[in-house]
């Protein structure tokens, strides 16, 4: 027990001084006015999203930015009243350019996402210089698109990304979606990302501002046609060619509740294993280093003596900290932090329950659709 606890301090002495700063809670993107008003087109891909459709593209048509703007819906096939919310949305801002089109079938070996942002790039047409992908359950603040605007502007970026503020009113949420940031931020230290000298990339979904130039760089949306973790896939083929920043937002807010821990099972457990490409000796390597890291510093704690207590309780203490900005970030009490090994706890369990669909053959399932093959 000594030496293990030796091992986790000795990580959580790197992963404060030498990984990228990744528990820091920022950088923020806060709001700002473009020198330019480049024209943009936003597209938002909606799958069985009647309950946050209206809420989001109303915030979007409601936007202060002076220049073109068109908005774009793809219902991705929803079994829901998504299309008809949006379509009545779109109605009710007659002074605005929206458009609600259904996708096209699917094509084989393509994310249904990634193919509803094609289609909807493609009826935005050509006249756009930036292209903000958006989630259906992200609501907008009205200077949200102007400050992303002058972001890409002012650093002549060709990506602009935010972790948006979410949902995290229930017990689970409470308990399991700070970290769900804080393992994000560990995996892609934010610093490292925004380094052009770095190779990390790394972009959160819900806000991604994109350069049509990049895109014609990269081929067009369709370079990452099969890719389940899209947003991050888009980001690395950019930053090959290009300078990309990833922050965190107080102008955007997702609606999207996880009432239920299952709820946030399955939100891990869909893409945990396509995150470790699928290997076993991926996933063995991540639940051995995840146990050191974070499981061994409380049980040395409980169960040590001598050095081996000292290390472990050294080890906690600093992983409890680590999570401070995160839980302040999300208003929580600091408390949490200490509950922090169980929560990781939980993150592996559904790792290893994301690695036994693809055993069973369920693959990787999101919105009622199954992907067998998906690739990162």
């Amino acid at each position: 027990m000594t030496v293990l606890a030796l091992i986790s301090a000795a990580i959580w002495a790197y992963l404060l001084v030498a990984h990228g700063r990744f528990w820091r809670s920022g950088p923020i993107l806060h709001p700002a006015r473009p020198k330019r008003a480049a024209p943009v087109a936003v597209v938002v891909p909606a799958r069985n999203e009647a309950g946050s459709i209206r809420a989001s593209l109303a915030s979007l048509l409601a936007q202060d930015y002076a220049g073109m703007l068109h908005v774009v819906v793809v219902d991705d096939g929803s079994a829901d009243a998504t299309f008809a919310i949006a379509n009545a949305v779109a109605a009710a801002h007659p002074g605005h350019r929206a458009s609600v089109v259904a996708a096209r079938k699917l094509p084989p070996g393509w994310s249904g996402k990634v193919a509803a942002i094609t289609q909807g790039i493609e009826v935005a047409g050509p006249e756009a210089e930036f292209i903000l992908l958006t989630d259906a359950d992200i609501v907008h603040d009205p200077r949200h698109l102007a400050s992303l605007v002058a972001k890409a502007q002012s650093s002549d970026l060709d990506l602009v990304s935010e972790m948006v503020r979410l949902h995290c009113d229930s017990l689970a949420e409470q308990a399991l979606i700070p970290a769900f940031v804080y393992f994000f931020q560990m995996l892609f230290p934010f610093s490292d990302v925004n380094d052009p000298m770095r190779a990390t990339a790394a972009a959160a979904g819900g806000t991604i501002l994109l350069r049509r130039r990049a895109l014609n760089r990269i081929g067009g949306v369709g370079a990452i046609r099969g890719a389940l973790i899209d947003d991050v896939a888009l980001a690395a083929m950019v930053k090959r060619g290009g300078r990309i920043w990833l922050g965190h937002s107080v102008l955007a807010r997702s609606t999207r509740a996880y009432p239920e821990f299952r709820d946030i099972w399955q939100l891990i457990a869909r893409t945990a294993f396509v995150q470790l490409r699928r290997s076993y000796l991926l996933l063995a390597l991540t639940v051995a280093a995840m146990t050191v890291t974070f499981l061994v510093p409380p049980l040395a704690t409980v169960f040590g003596h001598g050095m081996g207590l000292l290390f472990g309780l050294l080890a906690w203490i600093a992983s409890a900290s680590s999570f401070a900005p995160t839980l302040r970030r999300f208003k929580l009490p600091l408390g949490w932090g200490l509950a922090l090994p169980a929560i990781a706890g939980f993150y592996m369990a559904a790792t290893i329950g994301s690695a036994w669909n693809h055993i069973a053959g369920r693959g990787a399932t999101w919105k009622d659709r199954s992907y067998q093959g998906a690739r990162g």
